[in-house]
Formats: structure tokens, sequence, C-alpha cells
């Protein structure tokens, strides 16, 4: 199994939130573009974030931000 494009806009968009606060969150605006809407709806059905427009990342949310985060600083130092 790979990641397909709307899992890497998910793994984008996750890591956009601020790790460092939990009181820090992230709005995807009406006009932004359908993948950004598409992967922050689906973080949000998934039960990743509070909002269907983003808002805060829940306690799972921080949790699989962590890991895509970590993800990237391995790929990105080697």
């Amino acid at each position: 199994m790979k990641f397909t494009a709307e899992h890497l806009a998910e793994l984008n968009l996750l890591l956009q939130f601020d790790l460092r606060s939990a009181s820090t969150g992230i709005k995807v605006h009406s006009d932004a573009d359908s993948e950004h809407k598409t992967a922050v709806s689906n973080l949000f059905e998934r039960g990743l974030c509070t909002a269907p427009d983003g808002g805060y990342l829940t306690d799972e949310g921080i949790e699989i931000a962590e890991h895509a985060d970590k993800i990237l600083q391995i790929l990105t130092n080697s």
C-alpha cells in the first residue's frame, strides 16, 4: 500500500498545526483549493481535528501529527 495524493494532502495539513501549542488551531477558508478542503474534511471525519474547517487537533490528532512530523524529520535528514 502506498500513500495517495489525498493521504499526502492530509499529512501536509497535519503538519500545519503548531504541535508546541494545543491552543493554536488552523482554519481552512471556504475559498481554499479543493485539495485543502477535502483534506481538512477527512481529518475531521476521522476525529483528528475539532471542526470541519480545521479548529484544533484532538488528542489522537496530536499523536498522528507528531508521527507525521517525525517521518518528515527522518526523511529530510537522511
